[in-house]
């Protein structure tokens, strides 16, 4: 075997998956967004026929998407950051030196990522019962009204976002940590002979080192969050008023509900592009973070 052949030997088997698996749905999707795939075209591809972009056309007219829209980017500005907050909080608490059973609290906090989501939503639907929950009772005790979680619209994304970062900051705590771990302890030792604060260290040090692995954990979780599907399709079907209505609930809903493939796979392109775009941004930004 020539030299030259020996990578591709190795490497062939993988790309051949990769490009049956991931490529073929890809263009095939691109496709079929471009077509009127329905029920129809299902039974017999002679019911199909090439409308061009009318299904991104089609789309972009209609109200519905438009909201499952802003309450995906909703859900992504105000989880994003909560999230990275908890995870970088959580990480600093046990790696700190005081704490204590750090393997318990790694794993307690990381217990909630491998979860079934189906189970624990449901046990945060009980906690969230407007009469019966103890997060309302918690609130009454302090003084506050009762507050109708998952029934008032105004509350119901919020309650999605509380309950998906909890659900999920254990991933990024355990990357934040690994990231800590690797922070020479010689920096800190330097800063504090020179007399600076906790805090200054924290700034200085422990962000500007972290600062490739923060940039990593908000894309990743951008990503994620941008793909808000199981949470409401649990919690909420949807509801009330259709207030938690994501763009890929949307798109599950035109697909495997109203069987309107084409339209459902032009729902799929169009959050490509815009988190391809948000990306870009992120990296831009990140870039011009680091020069100046």
């Amino acid at each position: 075997m020539k030299t030259g052949a020996a990578p591709w030997f190795f490497v062939g088997p993988a790309l051949v998956l990769i490009g049956v698996f991931f490529f073929g749905p890809v263009l095939a999707a691109l496709v079929m967004s471009l077509t009127d795939f329905d029920l129809y075209a299902l039974a017999d591809l002679g019911n199909m026929r090439f409308v061009g972009f009318a299904n991104y056309w089609q789309l972009l007219q209609t109200p519905l998407f438009w909201q499952a829209l802003g309450n995906t980017v909703y859900f992504v500005v105000l989880g994003v950051p909560l999230s990275i907050a908890a995870s970088l909080c959580a990480a600093l608490l046990v790696n700190s030196k005081l704490a204590r059973f750090k393997s318990f609290h790694r794993t307690a906090m990381f217990a909630p990522v491998v979860t079934t989501l189906v189970a624990v939503a449901l046990i945060w639907r009980y906690l969230l019962h407007t009469r019966y929950g103890m997060i309302n009772y918690a609130l009454v005790s302090l003084g506050f009204s009762p507050v109708d979680w998952l029934g008032d619209p105004h509350w119901s994304m919020p309650a999605i976002v509380i309950f998906s970062v909890w659900k999920n900051f254990g991933y990024n705590m355990i990357i934040f940590i690994a990231a800590l771990q690797s922070v020479p302890e010689d920096l800190y030792e330097a800063a504090r002979i020179d007399g600076a604060s906790v805090w200054q260290q924290f700034r200085y040090i422990t962000l500007s080192m972290l600062g490739p692995t923060v940039l990593m954990v908000s894309i990743l979780t951008m990503a994620g969050y941008f793909q808000l599907f199981a949470e409401p399709y649990v919690m909420t079907q949807g509801g009330p008023v259709q207030s938690t209505v994501s763009v890929l609930y949307f798109m599950y809903e035109e697909g495997f509900k109203w069987w309107n493939l084409g339209t459902a796979s032009a729902v799929a392109f169009i959050l490509f592009v815009l988190m391809f775009a948000i990306t870009l941004v992120q990296l831009q930004v990140a870039r011009r973070w680091g020069q100046a």
